[in-house]
């Protein structure tokens, strides 16, 4: 997956992104550094009494529904760490980008981040695209990027910690719920681009193997609105559910058009994997009402972690604004990255890297554990539905946090998909 240096100087910026995220998935990064390339010169200052930390979501474009949720719950952890004494004793320097829901975009203002403004570490991206564009400017730099959304798996980096989940914590347990339900046959729907894609790759080899039957599957660019021929697809093919890998606002426009046609989640119920509470509002509560979501978080969680939680994002945003899993992700992000500052007791990136494994954070989902060897977390896998009330209600939990298997290597019908 990594780009030598002498490669990424010599080619175009727009070029390299571009190879990299039409490569697709699957290229097993080894994170004990086997494939990065050689460290980069790092420009972090840490003589002064602050640090400077980069902030790198979509504020426009088709995915800013999301992700304006996540930098707003990446501030908030700012905030509270900079209120208890920072990191190290260092106020902690926001630097802002937005990544405009391009993916040349955001490798560009990674970039940036780290070779102009300096940071010590970078939080943010929402699609796998972004993620795919942005891998080598990390590894190539030396750098380290916190990505908070469940994603596709088939990765693991040395310079990127995965706190959403990873297929076998999200994906794997809502097929397993499907097929406790009864599910026979799933129609998939998806954005086209990488994670939708090698999500359906995945879910395909799972359903040969789980005696389910795969009606159709369809893509849409992202930002698609016209969803009355797909829509019309998957109601002709009858399916028990669907599965459903839309990104951004082209959910609004699915699940109108899918109450529209008359389907709901009684006779053919969908289940979303990125949809949360921020996308309920915007989607509308009368179109989604009673359908199916599998994630990690939702703000309906009963703990003393998630109460604070709460009332701290809406005593900084107002009442009306509603927690999900994504910002929740990110928000533990930046606890994760202090741990591992104060437990290595460095800035530096080998410092952090060597000191990840087991660094805990109690976070409103539980507590989470950072995995050493793979950087991802172990997490606890909820399948959801949501209410009249516009929150998402648990259905059923895994009960305890799964570890993270990004490269599948613990299910037999897995094998060759990485």
């Amino acid at each position: 997956m990594a780009t030598s240096r002498a490669t990424a100087r010599a080619l175009p910026a727009a070029t390299l992104v571009l190879a990299l995220v039409l490569s697709g998935c699957g290229a097993r990064t080894d994170a004990s550094g086997g494939s990065a390339s050689s460290a980069a010169a790092s420009c972090v200052d840490v003589s002064g009494d602050s640090v400077k930390i980069g902030l790198l979501n979509s504020l426009s474009g088709t995915m800013a529904i999301s992700e304006q949720t996540v930098h707003d719950s990446l501030r908030l952890a700012v905030a509270e760490i900079n209120a208890d004494g920072g990191v190290l004793g260092k106020q902690l320097e926001v630097v802002a980008e937005d990544g405009a829901s391009e993916p040349t975009t955001f490798a560009e203002k990674a970039e940036k981040l780290i070779t102009d403004d300096c940071t010590a570490a970078v939080f943010g991206g929402w699609t796998s695209a972004s993620r795919k564009a942005m891998l080598p400017v990390f590894e190539n730099n030396d750098a380290l990027l916190f990505y908070p959304v469940q994603y596709e798996g088939l990765e693991s980096s040395p310079n990127i910690f995965y706190t959403g989940a990873t297929t076998n914590q999200q994906i794997v347990p809502a097929l397993d719920y499907l097929k406790e339900q009864g599910a026979t046959s799933i129609f998939l729907v998806g954005s086209d681009y990488v994670f939708p894609r090698t999500a359906n790759k995945i879910i395909n080899a799972y359903a040969e193997a789980n005696g389910i039957e795969v009606l159709g599957e369809e893509y849409a660019p992202l930002g698609h609105t016209d969803f009355s021929t797909i829509v019309n697809k998957v109601k002709a093919a009858g399916a028990d559910a669907v599965f459903n890998t839309l990104n951004g606002d082209s959910n609004v426009a699915f699940f109108k058009e899918y109450k529209n046609a008359g389907l709901g989640p009684d006779a053919m119920p969908v289940v979303s994997v990125s949809i949360a509470e921020e996308e309920v509002g915007g989607i509308g509560i009368e179109n989604v009402e009673g359908q199916l979501t599998a994630w990690n978080y939702y703000q309906t969680i009963d703990s003393p972690e998630n109460t604070t939680f709460v009332e701290a994002f809406k005593a900084e945003y107002g009442d009306d604004r509603v927690t999900s899993d994504p910002m929740e992700a990110a928000y533990a992000s930046v606890y994760l990255w202090k741990g591992m500052v104060e437990k290595a007791k460095s800035f530096a990136v080998g410092d952090i890297q060597e000191a990840a494994g087991g660094v805990t954070f109690d976070a409103p989902e539980g507590t989470v554990t950072v995995d050493g060897e793979n950087h991802h977390i172990a997490k606890t896998a909820l399948i959801g539905k949501i209410g009249p009330d516009g929150l998402i209600h648990t259905e059923w939990s895994s009960g305890e946090p799964i570890e993270p298997d990004p490269f599948l290597t613990g299910y037999d019908w897995a094998e060759g998909l990485s």
